[in-house]
């Protein structure tokens, strides 16, 4: 998940501390200790949870590493203590689960809910030169979080704000184009739920006879995954296809989108027809033959479309379904006309 962070942790900032976690694992073995064996234990709890967190904290401190990821290290340490050291010789490490990690827990909660505040407060500032949600959340979250963190977190946030939160009609600009009326998608959505819903009903019936746990695991997985199609439908009302400032920006809901400069459009076409899907012949929607299309787009150049949680995939030929595709079609020549005309 954090491709771009991991690139810049050389092979000092992990190896030091993994190799400390070897010597304590190592010398927590070793047979002489077994008279001091209290000793050793609490020796060693303090410097799993301490000492290396400490070292690696220094070693990230001039990196442009989230210095948060100093947690994951505490909580690497307590679970190798857990499973190293005798039980009976875990007290100090249970003091340290009982009155410590509660505080980093709940500093990190509060570390999480500031960045969101921060996320929000960008977004105001920027909301009147972008004024789509959804492209102003990940502008923001990835100027404060590293790598694809941002924009999963972006992609989380924005399932709930479409979801749950943004309940007022969205007006359409004379430039703007809806794509989700006639094209069946929202339907298919939506009977999808009360499947999920019955589907993990039974699978909770089924799983509990083996196991309890399990079966709620399954069961709250299955729960979120209705509650991200809810927010996935929603935001194919929310999210019309644009033009503006020579761009077509090409949108489905906050589940794919890119945007084209009108210079490197070649052609655009009104046509179902079938075409061949390979890596430069692309659907806009992610559900493929499930969604069909009317408009085919072809480009002079390469172009990225990005996915869900930022998954990237290039093309040269996009198809995709536009309600009114006729106006589309005559609204953006009409604008690739002006283009043309401002260059000369």
């Amino acid at each position: 998940m954090m491709t771009k962070t991991l690139n810049k942790i050389n092979i000092a900032t992990i190896g030091i501390p993994l190799l400390l976690i070897g010597i304590l694992i190592w010398l927590a073995s070793l047979k002489i200790f077994d008279q001091n064996l209290g000793l050793l234990a609490k020796g060693v709890t303090i410097d799993l949870l301490f000492t290396i967190p400490i070292i690696y904290l220094l070693l990230i401190r001039k990196k442009n590493i989230p210095k948060i990821t100093i947690v994951p290290v505490f909580v690497l340490g307590m679970i190798i203590a857990s499973n190293v050291l005798p039980k009976e010789h875990q007290t100090l490490l249970q003091w340290v689960k009982t009155w410590i990690f509660p505080i980093v827990e709940l500093g990190v909660v509060t570390f999480i809910l500031y960045k969101v505040k921060q996320t929000f407060a960008l977004y105001r500032d920027r909301v009147q030169s972008i004024p789509d949600f959804f492209s102003a959340l990940k502008n923001a979250c990835e100027e404060i979080f590293p790598g694809k963190v941002g924009t999963l977190l972006a992609m989380e946030i924005a399932v709930f704000y479409y979801g749950f939160l943004y309940w007022s009609k969205r007006v359409i600009s004379k430039n703007e184009f809806t794509y989700h009326k006639n094209s069946g998608t929202i339907s298919l959505l939506i009977a999808l739920i009360p499947i999920i819903g019955i589907e993990t009903y039974v699978l909770h019936v089924l799983l509990e006879k083996w196991s309890t746990m399990v079966a709620w695991i399954v069961s709250g997985i299955s729960v979120y995954s209705g509650i991200q199609i809810f927010g996935f439908l929603k935001s194919l009302m929310k999210r019309p296809i644009s033009i503006d400032n020579n761009q077509l920006h090409l949108r489905y809901g906050i589940l794919s989108e890119t945007s084209i400069n009108l210079h490197h459009i070649e052609s655009v076409e009104i046509s179902s027809k079938d075409l061949e899907w390979n890596t430069t012949t692309r659907k806009l929607s992610p559900l493929g033959e499930l969604e069909s299309h009317n408009v085919i787009i072809t480009l002079k150049e390469e172009q990225v479309l990005y996915g869900l949680y930022g998954m990237k995939k290039t093309f040269t030929t996009l198809a995709f379904f536009v309600d009114h595709k006729e106006q589309f079609k005559s609204c953006l020549e009409e604008q690739l006309r002006k283009d043309i005309l401002f260059d000369l």
